[in-house]
C-alpha cells in the first residue's frame, strides 16, 4: 500500500459520510415534518428512503472510484462462495443469541420475563412470518450494511485495526441514528431519546459495529448482513425494549465481540483481504461488498 492510500480513503470516507447524512438525515426531516406515524403514507415514504443512506453513500463512492480509476481498498472483502458463505448461518445464529442470552440475563436479575408475546402480535400485524422476515431483512440489514462494512469499513481498516475502527464506526453509526428519535411511529421514538432506554440504544450501537464487522471480515457483506438480521429479529421477536434488557445486550455483544476480535490472529494466509495490485488486475463485479 502507498503512503497515499489512507489520504485517498480519507477522501471517499468523507464522501460517503457527506452523502449518507444529507440524505438519511434530509428524508427523515422531511418525515418529522409530515408528522404522522411511519407506519402509514405519507410519512413512511422519507422514512424508508432515508433508511437507505447509506446505500446511497456507497454507490456514489464507488461510481467515484471508477472515475477516477482508483483501486478497490486493500481490506475489501469479497464473498467466495466455496470458503466464505459457511460463515453466514453460524454468525447469524451467534448474533441471535447473544440477545437470547441478555434477555435470559435481563430475567435472572429481576427485569422482565423473556416472552413471545409481542413478537407473535407483531408478526401478525405484518401479515405473517415472511413480510416480517422480508422487512426485517430490508430495514436495517440491506439498507444499511452495504454502505456501513461494504464500504466505510474496509477503508477504515487501511489506517486502524479491527478494534479501533469497529469503535469509530460505531460512533458514527449511533449518531446516524439519533433523528430517528423525533420521528413518530419509530422503535427510538417509542424509547424517548432522555429516557434511559435511548441512550442505552445508542450504546448498543457500537458492540453491535464491533459484531458486524467481525462478521465482514469472516465472509464480506453477507455475514454482516446476517448478523445484523439476527440481532435485530430477535430484539424485535423477544421485545427487548425495557433498560435492564437493553443494558445486557450491550454487556453480552461488547463481551463477545471483544473475545472474538481478541482471539482472531491476522494470519495473511486465511486473511480474505488483496492488495491494489491485485485488484488493478481484475474487473470489480461485487458491488455490494468491493464498491
Amino acid at each position: 500500500m502507498t503512503s497515499a492510500t489512507p489520504i485517498r480513503h480519507k477522501g471517499s470516507l468523507a464522501v460517503f459520510g457527506a452523502v449518507t447524512f444529507t440524505t438519511s438525515w434530509g428524508f427523515w426531516l422531511i418525515a418529522i415534518a409530515l408528522g404522522g406515524s411511519v407506519k402509514n403514507s405519507p410519512s413512511v415514504i422519507p422514512y424508508v428512503l432515508g433508511g437507505f443512506g447509506p446505500v446511497f453513500g456507497a454507490i456514489v463512492v464507488r461510481v467515484r472510484r471508477g472515475r477516477r480509476g482508483e483501486p478497490v481498498p486493500a481490506r475489501t472483502v469479497r464473498l467466495r462462495l466455496s470458503t466464505r458463505l459457511c460463515w453466514v448461518l453460524p454468525l447469524l445464529v451467534m448474533a441471535s443469541a447473544t440477545v437470547l442470552a441478555a434477555a435470559l440475563l435481563a430475567d435472572l436479575v429481576g427485569g422482565p420475563a423473556m416472552s413471545l408475546t409481542e413478537g407473535r402480535r407483531l408478526i401478525s400485524d405484518i401479515g405473517g412470518p415472511v413480510p416480517f422476515f422480508v422487512s426485517m431483512l430490508v430495514a436495517g440489514p440491506l439498507s444499511e450494511e452495504p454502505g456501513w462494512r461494504g464500504t466505510a469499513y474496509p477503508r477504515l481498516r487501511a489506517s486502524f485495526g479491527r478494534l479501533q475502527a469497529g469503535l469509530l464506526l460505531g460512533a458514527v453509526w449511533a449518531i446516524w441514528h439519533l433523528p430517528l428519535f423525533f420521528v413518530s411511529g419509530t422503535l427510538q421514538a417509542k424509547f424517548g431519546l432522555l429516557s434511559w432506554n435511548g441512550p442505552l440504544f445508542v450504546l448498543s450501537i457500537v458492540p453491535m459495529a464491533l459484531l458486524t464487522g467481525y462478521a465482514y471480515e469472516r465472509a464480506g457483506v453477507a455475514a454482516s448482513t446476517a448478523v445484523h438480521l439476527g440481532v435485530n429479529a430477535t430484539i424485535a421477536l423477544f421485545d427487548v425494549s425495557s433498560p435492564v434488557p437493553l443494558a445486557s445486550m450491550v454487556a453480552v455483544q461488547a463481551i463477545v465481540a471483544i473475545t472474538l476480535l481478541a482471539r482472531w490472529r491476522d494470519h495473511r494466509t486465511d486473511l480474505p483481504v488483496h492488495t491494489d495490485a491485485h485488484y488493478s488486475r481484475q474487473t470489480v463485479t461485487n458491488t455490494m461488498e468491493a464498491p
